[in-house]
């Protein structure tokens, strides 16, 4: 273990194998600012609405990348997650801790990262509201996905006609800028979200004679979109995913209820792979197999049950070391406590020099 890192929290005999480290925190920080100078800065998050399921692993392989390459910070967008859900929030705390120990059991490390909550750097709302004094509002109205989500969402009983659903692209905004981001990974979906982002730092720019904002530029990772188990989207809302957590047990009643292809009664009749949801799996996660996968199942070689049989145990494969690290994280509620409150400082501490200069050239 390096010098300058500690660890923090005790370890139980059952979780031994994890050693959970946070650079110790001046000669950490100093260090690390000076290597970073030279980064790109990245802002990303996610809203706090549960624990994540198998459909988000693929963004968090790219987070887990990324933090070798740019100073990252990665936020629990929980007042985004207000926006849809504010008439429920009995949940939420308890969602921000689920999330925070998917990220580090998947791999985020808050000693490459910052990782903290959206909430707790006030300096969001603030900037949320002095952007919110110069934006338009053609520009929110016109973001693609602003209806359809009202929509969408207004089929679940959701009212969204809310001022803050309206305004959320623009926290969105404030969340990249009050960090002077100059990159967002983000999915094709995303990308005029972030073009909003670069038009109102471009009319902050302009209208304040001051070169404040740099305009973000999207990271565009490869993404796996994976069906739910009933072959519709994945989402909590049709009870139809995998969480990354889930026990062997669990995982493989899910892979059991895979849609297979409709058209197949026996084992031996020719299968159909292209609209097969187990297929799909097996194309992300058993690519070394994939071809003899493809021609048994078209031969009629290998049936649906043995198929979802392979295709559990490639996933149990990958997700035991997600649960044993959470499951370790768990017992180690200190320790998660540590890293947000370290996380929270190091964004505000970030975020308050930028909300000084965005005073000063607004004189306020």
């Amino acid at each position: 273990m390096p010098s300058d890192y500690h660890c923090d929290g005790e370890i139980n005999s059952e979780s031994e194998k994890f050693v959970f480290i946070i650079p110790k925190k001046e000669e950490e920080l100093k260090r690390r600012g000076v290597e970073q100078m030279s980064k790109g800065r990245i802002l990303s998050g996610m809203r706090s609405t549960g624990r994540l399921h198998i459909g988000h692993l693929s963004v968090l392989e790219n987070w887990v990348k990324l933090q070798d390459e740019y100073e990252c910070f990665f936020m629990v967008a929980d007042w985004h997650a207000l926006t849809s859900n504010y008439a429920d929030t009995h949940d939420m705390q308890r969602n921000i801790r689920d999330l925070v120990i998917d990220w580090m059991a998947a791999g985020l490390d808050p000693g490459k990262s910052t990782i903290f909550v959206q909430s707790h750097v006030k300096e969001h709302a603030e900037l949320h509201l002095l952007l919110s004094m110069i934006t338009p509002l053609s520009w929110l109205e016109r973001v693609p996905t602003y209806k359809d989500q009202i929509a969408q969402l207004g089929k679940q009983g959701k009212d969204l006609n809310t001022y803050g659903f309206l305004g959320y692209p623009l926290l969105q905004a404030a969340d990249i800028l009050v960090y002077k981001a100059n990159a967002v990974p983000v999915g094709e979906d995303q990308l005029p979200h972030l073009e909003f982002t670069r038009e109102v730092a471009r009319r902050f720019n302009f209208m304040y004679k001051a070169e404040i904002f740099p305009e973000p530029q999207p990271i565009i990772g490869q993404v796996a979109l994976l069906p739910g188990i009933d072959g519709r989207k994945m989402s909590k809302s049709y009870n139809n995913f995998i969480n990354i957590s889930s026990e062997s047990k669990d995982l493989v009643a899910k892979v059991n209820a895979m849609i297979t292809d409709p058209a197949r009664i026996k084992k031996t009749d020719p299968g159909h792979p292209e609209i097969c949801t187990v297929h799909t799996y097996h194309t992300i996660y058993s690519a070394a197999e994939l071809e003899d996968i493809r021609t048994k199942c078209r031969a009629g070689d290998i049936g649906c049950v043995a198929c979802k049989k392979m295709l559990g145990a490639k996933l149990d494969e990958l997700l035991n070391p997600i649960r044993e690290k959470r499951a370790a994280l768990e017992k180690n509620p200190d320790y998660v406590n540590k890293v947000l409150a370290e996380g929270a400082e190091k964004a505000r501490s970030v975020a308050g020099e930028v909300l000084k200069e965005v005073r000063k050239v607004m004189n306020m």
